[in-house]
């Protein structure tokens, strides 16, 4: 009786030292949970390491050097050591040359210009500074006159048919019977889909002014536009489908009035960038959907690379022949950066980060030396291998001891699953590890629905992703938006039926092109 109680007892400690360690996984995740939602409410934005975070990280590595383990895959590398500095207050740049110059003379007092030797001073030289002013919003009329020509003599004709007034042909127009310029059109178009601006907020703009510009004008002006750039946007998706590289994003986009859904659908805007590296383009496309059909209809006949995040409705579309999936290291960095930030095993998150920040030193290193494409691929393959193959093999042993619902154990197991797609960014030297080009393309739009919330119908939602490819592909071209667009719409204006749209794309134009001289 009393051995059957012993082993009662003996059973029932076991279990509850099994329900103790259950509750202590659960109470450290619930922690990791919590520090990450006090990080995204209070934390930093940037992506960028703290000092603290890079020397825990030098302290992990010194810690990996005493077990041998570094030493054996070479964390220092040449090259890729970046040496502390001390950072100096730098010169102010100098202003613009091209900026239009008032001189203000500063001069002595009469009296002050005779001498004490009774001869009268000369100017023997000058002290010049340069201040920056600014006339908010200078708004001018074009006032358009046509004159008129009839004969005093014979007070016109008997003939039929012809006129006894003559009068000049009207001026083309961009946007016939409205009071719109190529000018305004390239200041409204910038300021909402470059520089954030909402139109409620343009018309208060405009009213301060002492301009009634109402939205629902500047609204119809930009769909309209968008419309006239038709023949732009399909050279755009031409050039993008031309070349050995694509990359994709969604976010999400609020439209209303759209057909038999409710104004609190979530719809979506898709962007697709690439082209040759020396046409690079940008399509941003609005969908209903974010199903993978969206993605597998863009790429339908498309031949190359396609690199996205680990968003699974791209899957079926990137697996048809002759296209090459890859993914995204930014992403896997992510999530060790979010458990770094909210686990108590910061040294073990610490450590994937630093094989991350190898393969991202090691890519600026060999972009700096200016290698052919050629010479940069092997380079870099034969080097990033080693690397990778370290990750890797981290990777696999972490899978034995870590928690997989806990944010490192999510971590590991999302970059295993990745990891077929991750390293297929080595076989191309017009990939990078990541899919920042296509997110920093992305982000404007991203920044200006935090102020207009929402698109007011599906024409509008068109025409501001038709608007957003030209101002983002303008701007990957390094173009000034605002006086491509100028020069872009006083083109359509003067040749809207002979326009050639090749001539005007933004690769086939320089900045001293634009301005009128």
């Amino acid at each position: 009786m009393e051995e059957k109680r012993t082993l009662t007892l003996a059973e029932e400690n076991e279990e509850l030292r099994k329900q103790n360690k259950n509750l202590l996984i659960q109470q450290e995740l619930l922690q990791e949970e919590l520090r990450k939602l006090k990080d995204k409410l209070f934390g930093r934005r940037s992506e960028k390491w703290s000092a603290e975070e890079q020397l825990q990280g030098l302290l992990f590595n010194e810690a990996e050097l005493a077990c041998g383990e570094t030493r054996k895959e070479g964390v220092e590398e040449p090259g890729i050591t970046v040496k502390s500095y001390t950072r100096r207050r730098g010169k102010r740049k100098p202003l613009p040359a091209e900026l239009p110059r008032e001189e203000i003379i500063h001069d002595i007092l009469e009296e002050e210009k005779q001498c004490a030797c009774g001869h009268e001073k000369v100017v023997i030289g000058r002290e010049e500074s340069e201040k920056l002013d600014i006339i908010p919003m200078q708004v001018k009329v074009l006032k358009h006159i046509r004159l008129k020509y009839a004969c005093k003599h014979c007070e016109g004709t008997e003939e039929e048919g012809i006129s006894a007034v003559t009068i000049a042909p009207p001026a083309p127009q961009l946007l016939p019977k409205t009071m719109a310029t190529p000018g305004l059109c390239a200041y409204l178009i910038t300021s909402k889909y470059c520089d954030a601006l909402p139109l409620y907020r343009l018309e208060k703009l405009f009213s301060r002014g002492g301009v009634d510009l109402p939205r629902e004008t500047m609204g119809r002006w930009m769909i309209k536009i968008a419309s006239l750039l038709s023949g732009l946007i399909d050279l755009l998706e031409e050039a993008i489908k031309k070349g050995p590289v694509q990359l994709m994003d969604e976010t999400r986009l609020q439209v209303l009035g759209e057909d038999n859904r409710s104004n609190t659908s979530l719809s979506f805007l898709w962007v697709a960038l690439g082209g040759r590296p020396s046409t690079p383009a940008v399509r941003f496309m609005y969908h209903q959907s974010r199903s993978g059909k969206v993605a597998k209809s863009w790429l339908s006949g498309y031949q190359g690379f396609v690199q996205t995040d680990g968003y699974e409705g791209y899957d079926a579309a990137c697996s048809e022949p002759g296209i090459i999936h890859v993914g995204c290291f930014a992403h896997v960095r992510r999530r060790f950066m979010d458990a770094l930030k909210s686990s108590g095993k910061s040294k073990q998150a610490a450590e994937a980060l630093n094989y991350i920040k190898k393969l991202y030193a090691l890519e600026t290193e060999l972009r700096l030396q200016g290698l052919s494409p050629e010479a940069f691929q092997i380079q870099r393959k034969e080097r990033a291998d080693k690397i990778l193959d370290s990750f890797h093999s981290w990777l696999d042993r972490k899978t034995l001891t870590v928690i997989p619902s806990s944010l490192l154990g999510k971590a590991v197991f999302y970059t295993l699953k990745q990891w077929p797609k991750l390293i297929r960014y080595v076989d191309s030297p017009y990939l990078t590890p990541d899919t920042n080009v296509v997110e920093n393309a992305i982000r404007p739009f991203v920044i200006g629905r935090k102020n207009w919330l929402i698109a007011g119908s599906p024409r509008g939602a068109h025409a501001s992703a038709s608007l957003y490819s030209v101002i983002e592909t303008a701007k990957l071209n390094n173009l000034e938006p605002y006086w491509y667009l100028r020069y872009l719409l006083t083109k359509l204006e003067q040749e809207r039926d002979t326009i050639n749209w090749q001539e005007v794309l933004p690769w086939n134009l320089k900045n001293s092109d634009l301005k009128p001289s």
